[in-house]
């Protein structure tokens, strides 16, 4: 499996990144460690999580999914293999999002615990903290990276000001910038990311991991109608809003390129984003034996650059 730097960062990363959220939500333990197994098993090796996942769901508090993720390097004896990615900022019972220092001074050492690592490789601003400034949250990055409790941090759910202004405090304040964003992006989402926030990207070198790659199950193919959204109790009602003329055009050509691949659509979605310009890789998330095996052949698939056409048409 092909590696590529995240960034300026000396990680390498396979060009998927599994998605953690599903980690003792919709995937309980014995279901987690067997999907973990199968996707180190298929030359794939980053693993993105947060502190909050699963918060949402009934009889959780949160961290849930780097609970289960520590537990499965520990047995496996192979965090050496493993990138984790993981996040802090949002909302643990402190009613806010939340950046500030003593914040994420409590919080880096409470995902520590939980993934029973020494250090995370990526950690995460997950959201925007209007409240506090960029200059006291890189500061306290600045303490976790040189105590090597983190090596290397980034942001999540930032648009193009706001990643500008925080690049240049760091800058002048001679403080640790973001290396990677984490940016909502697929074929059917691409405003927010595609135009300033991607050419700032590429320009200043970051790496860039999307989320949502599969616009929440929609690329997948597997809803094409309201008749469609029962079948997930965890997406449908998240579907409704891609079940339009844009969408199916989407859809069509997803089968269109997906044929002539002998692939899944949602294979073909993901090797759209990996193929894009100022993406380093798409995170998706598996719940069975098939979408795990599913997600590493769309690690390796290549589009003809027909196909690209194709599907930026389509998505335009």
């Amino acid at each position: 499996m092909d590696r590529r730097l995240l960034g300026r960062t000396d990680l390498e990363i396979a060009p998927l990144v599994l998605g953690g959220n599903v980690f003792g939500w919709t995937a309980d333990e014995k279901t987690s460690f067997d999907l973990l197994d199968r996707f180190v098993d298929g030359g794939l090796n980053a693993i993105d999580t947060a502190n909050v996942y699963s918060r949402w769901a009934p009889g959780n508090s949160g961290g849930e999914s780097e609970t289960i993720i520590g537990k499965w390097m520990k047995a496996r004896g192979n965090r050496d293999r493993v990138v984790v990615i993981t996040k802090v900022g949002a909302d643990m019972g402190q009613g806010k999002k939340d950046l500030s220092a003593g914040h994420i001074e409590q919080a880096v050492e409470a995902s520590l615990k939980r993934l029973q690592t020494d250090a995370i490789d990526l950690y995460l601003s997950h959201w925007p903290d209007p409240t506090v400034p960029y200059e006291e949250t890189l500061g306290a990055y600045q303490k976790l990276l040189a105590k090597g409790k983190v090596r290397h941090v980034g942001c999540s759910n930032l648009d193009a000001g706001q990643l500008r202004a925080a690049l240049d405090v760091a800058k002048l304040r001679g403080l640790p910038r973001y290396e990677v964003l984490q940016p909502e992006y697929n074929l059917y989402d691409r405003a927010s990311y595609d135009g300033p926030l991607r050419d700032l990207c590429m320009t200043e070198g970051l790496g860039v991991i999307t989320y949502f790659s599969l616009a929440k199950g929609f690329l997948s193919g597997k809803y094409r109608s309201k008749a469609d959204l029962g079948k997930s109790a965890a997406r449908g009602e998240d579907v409704q809003d891609y079940l339009n003329k844009r969408g199916m055009r989407i859809l069509a050509a997803l089968d269109a390129v997906a044929g002539r691949h002998t692939a899944k659509p949602a294979e073909i979605a993901l090797a759209w984003v990996i193929a894009r310009p100022g993406v380093t890789a798409p995170i998706a998330s598996a719940t069975t034996p098939e979408q795990m095996a599913s997600l590493v052949r769309a690690a390796s698939l290549v589009l003809k650059p027909v196909d690209v056409e194709e599907l930026d048409k389509a998505s335009a």
